[in-house]
């Protein structure tokens, strides 16, 4: 005779052994240009079996692969290294490979949409042309001045730790996408690309700080963040982003006197 584990309540029974499966339902924000609904949005829910250590990327794949191959999202290394997957999940901006199903309350259906602030293209995917037209704009790359050198620059750990934690971004625009002001100002530069500028204004072997700095200072720079720590509670990666954010408004004003 097999033995058998309880399962909680709404799962199935199995083996010794196996992991508790339970079903969950994802309520997903449905958006097809091309689709019976025209331009409007709409709310679609799938029910699938899923297991304790399950997380939303894994539902999604299952809701595309044996429910609705239309479903549209974006994914790729599927560990919390490449960014693409950032969406809102249950109202807050999680990475879907790195959020369990358990830890978001499988009780009740979980929401999945898009990011906000950026265009939609389908179902979850977002034009990201404007977050990354941010990014470029802040010079992400070392800039230096004289001669080619013969050898690598070297700094001192003391220095690489200085811009250590802004290092760490993925460019997964959950930090910007949860900003209001740039939900409600396509113009502002938003955390992330000030995050980007920080690891090279901070930078001991940049000579380009006094550019970042100047291209901040426009009225749709570092002084339109208003402190809410959305960017930061959203970061994937746990970087400080408001904390570095005020760092950059203070070497603006400390190089400006």
């Amino acid at each position: 005779m097999t033995a058998t584990l309880e399962a909680p309540a709404g799962s199935e029974k199995t083996e010794v052994g196996a992991v508790p499966s339970f079903e969950v339902t994802i309520k997903l924000r449905r958006y097809n240009p091309e689709s019976e609904h025209g331009e409007d949005a709409y709310w679609e829910e799938y029910t699938v079996l899923a297991h304790g250590t399950d997380r939303v990327l894994d539902a999604l794949h299952k809701i595309k692969w044996e429910h609705d191959g239309s479903l549209t999202f974006r994914r790729s290394c599927a560990h919390g290294i490449c960014g693409s997957d950032a969406m809102r999940i249950n109202g807050r901006n999680r990475l879907a490979c790195k959020t369990l199903l358990k830890d978001v309350n499988p009780d009740k259906p979980i929401t999945v949409e898009p990011i906000k602030g950026l265009p939609v293209i389908k179902d979850l995917v977002v034009d990201m042309e404007p977050f990354f037209a941010s990014y470029r704009e802040i010079m992400p790359f070392l800039i230096t001045s004289g001669n080619e050198p013969s050898k690598e620059r070297l700094q001192s750990a003391e220095q690489r730790e200085r811009f250590d934690d802004t290092t760490k971004c993925i460019l997964c625009a959950a930090c910007t996408s949860s900003c209001p002001v740039f939900w409600t100002d396509g113009q502002y530069f938003g955390p992330a690309a000030i995050v980007n500028a920080h690891r090279f204004i901070f930078d001991s072997r940049d000579d380009g700080a006094t550019q970042r700095l100047e291209i901040l200072n426009d009225k749709e720079g570092v002084w339109r963040c208003r402190t809410t720590f959305n960017c930061t509670e959203a970061c994937p990666r746990g970087i400080e982003i408001t904390k570095a954010i005020q760092e950059v408004k203070r070497a603006m004003i400390t190089r400006a006197f």
